[in-house]
């Protein structure tokens, strides 16, 4: 069986001698805890419900913020007695959080999103906001029975519903996905930009993890398919959930061949280069493009496996 620690060398050098992310991804520091106890005793969800604190959502899976910064939170109170309809998020430093699915609407404060303001968040709220984005989203999309069709309800203080026709119990699922920095064993790292991005934006190659495929299968299949060139020295960098809608987005490096061509895939790459290691370091310091180049803001493991790459000295 191939383990992380068999995925190979980077020119020459030992694996474990290659670059690494240069710190935790922001979405991957989260401190809060679950516990099945939590879930499944209803005595003890209706008291974490009472002494604890809401997080409302809206359906763009926006959250109110503060002009300092923080997340707006909300009594129990303010949603209902029981709290039927929220999701226990975890608890920490002897507060229980829940989140709770609500239409906008104005709070005097701004409703914002995960990708602009996660960054800025400390490890708790971070944690708390991604697993209310991620887990209210498959509740929308699991209202129905998958084997019979009828309504679901919501159990284990949100996280399992359970089929009101046929007692058929789902659960939250995360879809596998990679993130691949390609790069040349040198200088020179690949990037490119997907139709759907602005004209200077790019990033690292990403794509999901196919039924019956291994992580490193996909992501010489992704790259090859994205761009058309070959890898090899594949190893594992890190991870981070990533709730567009149920990702776990797991960071890999790779090395290519920087003079096999280039074929963006028709319809889906819009184009792809290598760039040098000064001009990412140049764009990583940047919130606006520079030299036509647009990185990945802070919240992604992509600006983590760029920053990483572009700081390695060895």
């Amino acid at each position: 069986m191939t383990t992380c620690s068999d995925f190979g060398a980077v020119s020459g050098r030992a694996v474990s001698e290659g670059f690494q992310l240069d710190r935790t991804p922001l979405l991957s520091r989260s401190p809060v805890q679950l516990s099945d106890e939590q879930r499944d005793d209803p005595e003890h969800a209706a008291a974490l419900w009472c002494d604890g604190l809401v997080l409302p959502v809206d359906e763009h899976g926006r959250v109110p913020m503060e002009p300092s910064g923080r997340l707006v939170w909300h009594r129990p109170e303010d949603f209902g007695a029981d709290g039927r309809h929220a999701v226990l998020l975890g608890s920490y430093d002897g507060v229980a959080y829940w989140g709770v699915r609500v239409r906008s609407r104005g709070s005097g404060a701004d409703w914002l999103g995960l990708r602009g303001v996660g960054e800025w968040l400390g490890d708790v709220e971070a944690g708390l906001f991604t697993t209310a984005v991620g887990l209210l989203a498959w509740h929308d999309r699991a209202r129905y029975c998958a084997l019979c069709g009828a309504g679901t309800e919501r159990i284990r203080s949100g996280w399992a519903r359970r089929c009101t026709g046929c007692a058929h119990e789902e659960y939250p699922r995360t879809d596998p996905s990679m993130i691949c920095l390609v790069h040349d064993g040198d200088d020179h790292v690949l990037l490119a930009r997907q139709v759907v991005w602005p004209a200077e934006r790019f990033s690292v190659l990403a794509g999901f993890v196919e039924m019956g495929e291994s992580l490193e299968g996909c992501v010489r299949r992704e790259v090859h398919e994205e761009v058309g060139v070959s890898v090899s020295d594949i190893r594992y960098l890190g991870s981070q959930p990533w709730p567009f809608p149920r990702s776990l987005m797991m960071g890999f490096a790779a090395v290519a061949d920087r003079g096999e061509p280039l074929r963006p895939a028709p319809g889906e790459i819009a184009e792809a280069h290598w760039v040098s290691r000064q001009r990412v370091r140049a764009a990583l310091d940047s919130t606006e493009p520079v030299d036509g180049l647009w990185l990945p803001p802070g919240v992604s493991i992509a600006h983590r496996m760029l920053r990483g790459w572009a700081d390695d000295e060895r």
